[in-house]
């Protein structure tokens, strides 16, 4: 099986964003129920997901590198969500899900969720 490249979950934070390193949330998330979740009721589907930084725009180039990974995902391995229902990984995989024009996504949902491994960081001070 190939190695997935590192990857983070990011939310802004008063001074910088919070980050979850992801193969932390698969570890946490690895023995939870895996339940269909219906698309609609993804909030982040209609908000500002991948370009949150300042200075970050939607080029054409950085969606199309967002669709590469899209076309890359298998929607056999759930999308987490954290404990207030927000997705904290697996957008790529819903945006495959939307296009195949599903209902649902499969999903593990954390009953708590987790501190962030790094907190009022550049994206860009992550180590990859």
């Amino acid at each position: 099986m190939a190695r997935l490249r590192k990857q983070y979950h990011i939310r802004k934070s008063p001074n910088g964003f919070y980050a979850w390193d992801v193969d932390r949330l698969v570890e946490l998330s690895a023995d939870l129920p895996v339940q269909p979740v219906a698309l609609a009721d993804i909030a982040e589907i209609d908000e500002n997901y991948w370009f949150q930084e300042d200075g970050q725009v939607p080029s054409c180039r950085a969606i199309v590198d967002h669709f590469r990974l899209v076309g890359q995902v298998e929607l056999e391995f759930p999308i987490i969500l954290c404990a207030d229902g927000r997705l904290m990984d697996g957008m790529h995989r819903v945006a495959k899900a939307l296009l195949e024009g599903r209902q649902t996504i499969d999903a593990v949902r954390l009953l708590k969720t987790p501190d962030p491994d790094y907190v009022d960081i550049s994206p860009d001070e992550l180590p990859y």
